[in-house]
C-alpha cells in the first residue's frame, strides 16, 4: 500500500510539473496575441520568444508545435524594422521542424488545420523576409516563390470545411499585397497590378471601403500604374487614397499631406501644362501638412520642401523655389541641424538656381557650403563633391568671384 501511495504521489507530483509549461504556454500565447492585437510589437517579440521556449520543453524539437511557435517568432520578426535575416533564419527553423515531424502526422482535422496554417506563416515569412533583402538578386526569385507556395497552401485552407477554426495569422489581404511588391521587383507590372487589385477588393471586404489600410494598398497600385506610364490610372489610384486619408485622419495630418505629395508629382510627371496649376496646389497642401503635423524641421517636411522646388525650377518658377528654399533656412529652430546632407541639397539646389539667374557670386557661396557638408559626410573623394569642386574651380575663374574666395575649395582638394 505504502508503494501505491508513493508512486501515486510521484505520479502526481510528475504531472503536476508537466502541466504547469503548459498553462504558461497558454498565457504567454494569450500575451503575445494580445500585444500584437494592440500594436505593441515588442512586448508581443518578447512573449512569442517564451512560446517557443515553453513549447520546446513540453513537446521536444520533433513536433509541429515547435514549428508553429518557431513561425509565429519568424513572423513578429516582420513587424521589427530591420530585422529580416532573424526572419528567415527562425522560418527555415520552422520549416526544419516540420520536416522532423513529417513521419507522424497530425491526427485531427483541427490538428491538420493548424499545420496547414503554420505552412502559411512559414511561405510568407520567407517571401516577405527575403524581399526586403531584394538588394540580393537571388532573393528577389526566392521571394516570389515562396509566395506562391504560401498562395497555394491558402487556397487548400480556403477549399476546406474548418469548423470554430481560428482566424489565419495571413490575411489574403497581406498575402496579395505581398505578392504584388514581388512580382513589381520581378518587373512585372500587370500581374503586380492584378493582386494589389485582390489585395484591394479583401480590404474593402473587411474594412469598408474607408479601411485605413487602403491608403497605402492604393498608393502601391499607383506607383504601378506610373511604371507602365498610366498618369490618368495612377492619379485616379491616389485621389482614392487622399479621399481615405481625409477621411479617416485629417487635412493637416502627414498620412493626408504624404498622399498629396504623391498627387503633385503624380500631376508633375505628365508634363502637361493643364495640370500644372493642380499640381502646384497639392505641393502647397502636402508641404502645409507636414508642417502642421511634424513641424518645419522634420525630414519628411523637408522632403515634400525639396520635391516642390526642383519643380518649381522645372517649370521655370526659380525665384518661388529659391525663397521656398531659403525660407526652410530661416525657420529652422536648431542652427546645427543645416549640417547634414538634406542641407547640402537645398545649398545645391539654391546654387543652380542663382548660376541660372547669373547670380555667380551667390551660387558659389551656396555651392560651397554643400561641398563643405558633402566632404564631412562622405570624404573629399566622395563623387558628387568632386563633381561640384570642379563645378567651384571653374567659377573661381569668374572675375565676379571674390579673390580668396576659392580658399574653402582649395582647403577640401588639400585634404
Amino acid at each position: 500500500m505504502a508503494e501505491m501511495n508513493s508512486d501515486y504521489g510521484e505520479k502526481e507530483m510528475g504531472t503536476e510539473i508537466f502541466e504547469t509549461p503548459r498553462s504558461e504556454l497558454a498565457q504567454a500565447l494569450k500575451r503575445a496575441e494580445g500585444y500584437t492585437e494592440e500594436k505593441k510589437m515588442h512586448q508581443a517579440h518578447r512573449e512569442w520568444i517564451r512560446c517557443v521556449a515553453l513549447t520546446r520543453i513540453i513537446y521536444g524539437n520533433g513536433h509541429w508545435r515547435l514549428a508553429q511557435a518557431l513561425a509565429n517568432l519568424a513572423h513578429s520578426y516582420l513587424a521589427l524594422p530591420g530585422f529580416p535575416a532573424q526572419a528567415l533564419q527562425h522560418a527555415s527553423s520552422a520549416q526544419g521542424a516540420l520536416l522532423l515531424d513529417g513521419n507522424s502526422p497530425p491526427a485531427s482535422a483541427e490538428d491538420r488545420r493548424e499545420v496547414l496554417s503554420t505552412l502559411l506563416t512559414i511561405f510568407y515569412t520567407l517571401g516577405v523576409a527575403h524581399w526586403e533583402q531584394k538588394k540580393y538578386p537571388c532573393c528577389v526569385g526566392e521571394s516570389f516563390c515562396n509566395l506562391q507556395k504560401a498562395e497555394q497552401v491558402m487556397e487548400e485552407l480556403k477549399g476546406r470545411e474548418w469548423e470554430g477554426a481560428r482566424e489565419r495569422k495571413i490575411s489574403e489581404k497581406d498575402l496579395a499585397a505581398a505578392l504584388g511588391r514581388a512580382c513589381l521587383q520581378r518587373n512585372k507590372p500587370a500581374l503586380a497590378t492584378r493582386h494589389f487589385k485582390k489585395a484591394i477588393t479583401a480590404a474593402i471586404a473587411a474594412g469598408g471601403e474607408t479601411a485605413p489600410e487602403l491608403i497605402g494598398l492604393y498608393q502601391e497600385i499607383a506607383h504601378t500604374e506610373q511604371v507602365n506610364n498610366n498618369h490618368k490610372k495612377s492619379i485616379g489610384y491616389l485621389l482614392l487614397a487622399h479621399c481615405v486619408a481625409l477621411t479617416v485622419h485629417t487635412k493637416f495630418s502627414a498620412e493626408a499631406a504624404s498622399t498629396a505629395l504623391l498627387l503633385g508629382k503624380a500631376y508633375a510627371a505628365t508634363g502637361e501644362q493643364a495640370h500644372a496649376d493642380t499640381a502646384e496646389m497639392y505641393f502647397n497642401e502636402s508641404l502645409a501638412g507636414y508642417k502642421a503635423s511634424l513641424g518645419s524641421d522634420h525630414p519628411q517636411t523637408i522632403n515634400a520642401l525639396e520635391e516642390f522646388s526642383k519643380w518649381l525650377v522645372r517649370v521655370g518658377k526659380r525665384e518661388q523655389a529659391y525663397d521656398l528654399l531659403q525660407e526652410s533656412f530661416m525657420s529652422q529652430p536648431d542652427l546645427c541641424s543645416d549640417f547634414n546632407e538634406k542641407a547640402a541639397e537645398r545649398f545645391y539646389i539654391m546654387g543652380g538656381i542663382c548660376l541660372a539667374e547669373k547670380k555667380v557670386k551667390e551660387g558659389y557661396q551656396w555651392l560651397s557650403k554643400c561641398v563643405e557638408i558633402q566632404v564631412a559626410v562622405h570624404g573629399p573623394r566622395h563623387k558628387r563633391a568632386k563633381e561640384i569642386q570642379k563645378l567651384l574651380k571653374l567659377l573661381e575663374m569668374s572675375s565676379v568671384v571674390c579673390e580668396g574666395s576659392g580658399q574653402l575649395t582649395r582647403q577640401h582638394q588639400e585634404a
